[in-house]
């Protein structure tokens, strides 16, 4: 039956039990008495819904404290292995899988890295697979157990009825990558368990605004920097984040060639991948097959050596440089949006933060209008390498919230064989 609303009293029910869930979730324990006001429901109903969520496993008791003049009241929290997600992050150096449980505890990883076939679509396909086998097999537990994947990725995610998730990675070589189809086919994941991808920045900002630097913020930026740079937007009308593909802002007309093709990108600047090939085209030494993350370290202790050595003057200019267009990058991100936090992350960016935050700032604030320079805040991300897994595991767990802790309904029929020849016929020979 429906109200005048349009609203069911099935809806109703799953509304009050994700603002009780949220509410435990995020400053719990609480008790039934707190629970009131900070939801907004009366104790009655209340106390219905939290009865139905201690019967289905979702909330247990937390201990008790002393009340006024009365009994003591019971604590309630959510219990923690009431549900399981997986978190994935496809980036530029691994693919690294986590297991969580509902309290964001991690129980299992698996990393698979990425060398010379690094993006090649079946590759990551494989990646993803093996690493969901092996982490339910290292905790012991059963597919049936998930809540969902969530898997964070370059690129720009499309979100199809009859596809599903396909992901446009031009910097990677990806067109119209049907990931969740491929995923699907020959899972091993039971259909009842959902796959939930978008760009790793949003994953990122998800993380992010629920557990880390940016929590109570209302406007804020979350930029991701590795290998490429993207940034995710979280604002009131979009609470949940909006990825930017802030990395092929053009920052110099005719300038460096990008990897998507384009000329003068912020990416082909500061990204990490463009920021070696800078340091070894003025001659950087960085020993053949180093990955990215190890040459980027020894670029930063050749520009700023230990034990008082004179530092590597090509490293500590190019680097300098990079800063500035960081800085200036992010003026453009103040000017259009005019946030209130803009939070650094990214492997790329923690290593260079530690050192270059300052000057990052300064030319922020130099490059940007007055006024919303004035409001904004530049720091670190708080959660540091994992927080790409971290996001993606909320996915699936903002979905559960977002159910009343209902799980999910079974996946639609796997859309795959339509594209799988499309795939092979794109394929290298």
């Amino acid at each position: 039956m429906a109200g005048r609303n349009g609203r069911t009293v099935r809806d109703l029910r799953r509304a009050n039990r994700t603002a009780v869930l949220q509410r435990l979730y995020f400053d719990g324990p609480l008790s039934r008495f707190e629970l009131g006001p900070a939801t907004g429901l009366s104790s009655g109903s209340v106390s219905n819904v939290v009865a139905d969520l201690v019967g289905d496993g979702l909330v247990e008791e937390a201990g008790s404290v002393d009340s006024d003049g009365g009994r003591p009241r019971t604590l309630l929290r959510v219990a923690p292995a009431s549900g399981h997600m997986i978190g994935v992050d496809v980036g530029e150096t691994r693919v690294r899988v986590e297991l969580f449980d509902l309290t964001l505890t991690e129980l299992a990883r698996a990393e698979r890295p990425l060398t010379q076939q690094r993006y090649e679509v079946e590759v990551i396909v494989d990646h993803i697979r093996e690493g969901i086998a092996e982490v339910l097999t290292a905790a012991r537990l059963a597919p049936e157990r998930l809540l969902g994947v969530g898997i964070g990725v370059p690129g720009i995610v499309e979100h199809t009825p009859d596809r599903g998730a396909v992901v446009h990675g031009q910097t990677i070589g990806w067109d119209a990558v049907p990931l969740e189809a491929l995923l699907r086919a020959g899972s091993p994941l039971p259909d009842t368990v959902p796959y939930f991808i978008d760009n790793g920045a949003k994953t990122l900002g998800q993380a992010e605004m629920w557990f880390g630097a940016g929590r109570g913020a209302r406007n804020a930026i979350v930029v991701l920097f590795g290998s490429g740079v993207g940034a995710c937007l979280v604002t009131p009308e979009v609470e949940h984040g909006r990825a930017v593909e802030w990395g092929h802002l053009t920052v110099r007309v005719r300038g460096r060639r990008c990897r998507c093709g384009a000329l003068g990108c912020l990416e082909a600047y500061a990204g990490a991948e463009s920021l070696l090939a800078r340091w070894r085209e003025e001659g950087g030494r960085v020993p053949v097959g180093t990955d990215e993350e190890t040459a980027l370290t020894s670029m930063l202790a050749a520009a700023h050596p230990p034990g008082g050595a004179a530092a590597d003057p090509v490293a500590l200019a190019v680097l300098e440089e990079t800063a500035e267009y960081l800085g200036a990058g992010l003026s453009d991100l103040i000017n259009l949006f005019q946030p209130e936090r803009i939070l650094i992350g990214g492997w790329a960016g923690l290593q260079l933060g530690t050192r270059f935050l300052p000057a990052v700032r300064r030319h922020a604030v130099s490059y940007a209008l007055r006024h919303p320079a004035q409001q904004v805040t530049v720091d670190l991300g708080r959660l540091g390498p994992d927080a790409v897994t971290v996001g993606a595991a909320i996915l699936p767990l903002a979905d559960f919230f977002a159910r009343g802790g209902r799980r999910p309904e079974p996946a639609p029929e796997n859309p795959l064989p339509a594209w799988r020849t499309a795939l092979e016929e794109r394929a290298p020979h």
